[in-house]
């Protein structure tokens, strides 16, 4: 079927229910088309004006309501039905999935700069290991980028000061092709990489022969951690859980806050890299608004890393 169409072959579970999407929608136009058109021809023939036959009067119709319900009602159901199948298998995408590895990925003019979870970074070449579920962590560096894996049948828009995520589960070992799919500048058709699934022997072989980068790289989280300590973070919040002049960081990744003007958000990405940038945007209900801002002291980098560490403070 793929190849019929012309469309890269399924890579994963995801995307075999994306092209049943697809499939099901083309085949509910394609009888509707069928239906009508047959209709119009049949029509046509079968009351055309023949040679020779007298005029006749075409009768007058207003109205008929048991064909104005069919034609309602099936049609509606039938646009419902495509929503509700569209919606479900876009809200399996779309949840996290449990053990994914995470990898921090950065998009800039013109390349992709994946970071794994031992501190390792490569260019343009991401290595992942099937049936092992994958969790993307990206940011841009400079303008909208767009991540996308036609063989995943996935795509996530990349900005810059914020973080967004995506989720993938590769059934399939191969190399499979990255595309920016954001126009980005004028080397954006360049701007390529390559997903590289391996088999579980594979990947074990490939993850002993970079055991030596990854033991000169400091992992993000370690990393993160000696920044909260030699930034001054630990004296105003605490680790253990304990209140302090602010809140304390353990636990609060993915909690649910309350702030000090009665509204509530979730502690994720986007709000704590602006916590370090612009403390006083969103002060946590029983705290003064007295954190100075980190904007241009740590890089995007350096709050990324921070992140990963707060992560691990479960």
């Amino acid at each position: 079927m793929n190849q019929l169409f012309d469309i890269p072959g399924a890579a994963s579970k995801i995307s075999g229910e994306v092209d049943s999407v697809f499939l099901y929608i083309l085949l509910v136009g394609l009888f509707f088309f069928v239906v009508t058109q047959g209709a119009l021809i049949y029509f046509a023939l079968r009351y055309r004006k023949k040679k020779g036959e007298p005029e006749r009067e075409t009768p007058y119709i207003t109205s008929n309501r048991a064909l104005e319900t069919i034609w309602i009602v099936i049609p509606s159901i039938l646009v419902l039905s495509i929503f509700y199948y569209g919606y479900t298998v876009y809200m399996k995408m779309q949840a996290p999935m449990p053990g994914a590895q995470e990898i921090g990925v950065v998009a800039k003019q013109w390349l992709w700069e994946f970071t794994y979870p031992d501190g390792r970074k490569a260019v343009n070449e991401l290595h992942v290991q099937t049936g092992k579920p994958v969790g993307l962590s990206m940011t841009s560096e400079d303008v909208i980028h767009s991540l996308y894996l036609p063989d995943f049948r996935i795509k996530q828009d990349i900005l810059p000061g914020r973080y967004t995520k995506m989720y993938l589960l590769p059934d399939r070992p191969g190399e499979y092709q990255i595309f920016c799919a954001e126009y980005c500048g004028q080397g954006h058709s360049l701007m390529l990489g390559k997903l590289i699934v391996m088999d579980a022997h594979e990947y074990a072989e490939w993850s002993g022969r970079q055991a030596g980068e990854s033991q000169a790289a400091m992992p993000p989280a370690r990393r993160g951690e000696e920044l909260v300590k030699n930034s001054g973070c630990l004296g105003c919040h605490t680790t253990d859980g304990s209140p302090r002049v602010g809140p304390s960081l353990k636990g609060l990744f993915g909690r649910r806050v309350e702030l000090s003007d009665g509204s509530s958000v979730t502690a994720d990405e986007d709000y704590l890299k602006e916590s370090m940038t612009d403390p006083g945007a969103k002060v946590v209900k029983g705290y003064a608004n007295v954190m100075p801002t980190f904007k241009g002291t740590l890089s995007d980098a350096d709050i990324t890393d921070i992140i990963s560490y707060m992560k691990t403070l479960k």
